[in-house]
């Protein structure tokens, strides 16, 4: 599917049909959005540009610190967008091409920042002078998009650490949710990364015009606390396993306490009673009530040591 997004005088309109490219002028075209193109309209858009746009699985396949790159005709950028699924991350990967003040993305998947802002560029086509600016609303979108998720995670680990104060179902599962939601802020820092270094790119680039400078380094300062918001849940939440660990390992060590001083206080009885078991002659064994009187002591012997027990205070 292709969306081109042209000015005609103060309104920006939009085409479906890459055989209107005939009918637009270079100048004229803002944005081409290129959602798991057929092979005729992605052609066409590259006939259109006069330069080839990068696949999905070249896009994949760079490297994080080679996803920026520019020649004599344009500037090709690829970035990944997060998307919480589930307990889980989804990456979906998207190419921006600018050829001039023009923008191009590709992307197999529909992404919700995309949809609202083509009905906005509609809506308001004034904020829209170029590719550039189009370009620089769907980052600005981006970030946003990113500290939501950033706070929803700050959520979850707040709910954990709640959780662990209360002491509500501290167990293997609990501490493997507290590793997924790790796992969740790892992605997000590489994916805040990636964009920091892609804007980076960009300011050092000679063919970024001057005037969207600011703008730029407004990105750069809001990635930045991103970053920073991240790397403070990210230790939070290894305080949050350590401490979920050592509460593990104290119920352990509480169980086999409990299982250690009982034998300890049945060992005295167990010595009495195998005494008496034994097949030789042995004062009492012949007396009626003897057993009542072994019971009194195995008992005294197991108050005796439980008292001193409680009274180190080692149980």
């Amino acid at each position: 599917m292709i969306s081109i997004f042209y000015r005609q005088g103060a309104d920006i309109n939009v085409s479906q049909h890459e055989t209107d490219f005939a009918k637009i002028g270079k100048n004229e075209v803002l944005w081409i959005d290129l959602l798991s193109p057929t092979g005729d309209e992605k052609r066409a858009t590259e006939a259109f540009l006069g330069t080839e746009i990068q696949s999905r699985a070249t896009a994949e396949e760079i490297e994080s610190s080679s996803r920026f790159s520019e020649n004599e005709k344009a500037i090709f950028a690829n970035t990944n967008f997060l998307s919480p699924a589930d307990d889980e991350m989804t990456i979906d990967p998207v190419s921006f091409t600018l050829v001039g003040d023009c923008l191009t993305t590709l992307r197999e998947i529909p992404l919700r920042s995309f949809t609202s802002l083509q009905r906005r560029i509609q809506a308001r086509p004034a904020q829209f002078e170029s590719g550039w600016t189009i370009f620089l609303f769907i980052m600005d979108q981006r970030v946003d998009l990113d500290a939501d998720i950033i706070e929803l995670m700050s959520k979850d680990t707040s709910q954990f650490s709640k959780r662990i104060n209360q002491k509500e179902d501290i167990n293997e599962d609990f501490l493997l949710d507290i590793n997924q939601l790790q796992e969740n802020a790892m992605f997000v820092r590489e994916n805040i990364v990636d964009k920091q270094r892609l804007i980076t790119n960009l300011l050092k680039s000679g063919r970024t015009p001057d005037k969207y400078d600011a703008k730029l380094n407004v990105l750069l300062q809001d990635i930045g606390s991103l970053i920073n918001h991240t790397n403070f849940t990210f230790e939070r939440l290894e305080y949050l396993q350590d401490t979920v660990l050592g509460l593990i390992n104290l119920d352990q060590n509480s169980i086999m306490k409990t299982f250690t001083f009982i034998s300890l206080l049945l060992m005295p009885a167990t010595l009495v009673a195998s005494f008496y078991g034994m097949n030789v002659k042995l004062p009492l064994d012949s007396w009626r009530w003897a057993w009542v009187v072994l019971l009194a002591v195995m008992a005294g012997i197991v108050f005796c040591a439980w008292w001193i027990f409680h009274r180190k205070k080692m149980l």
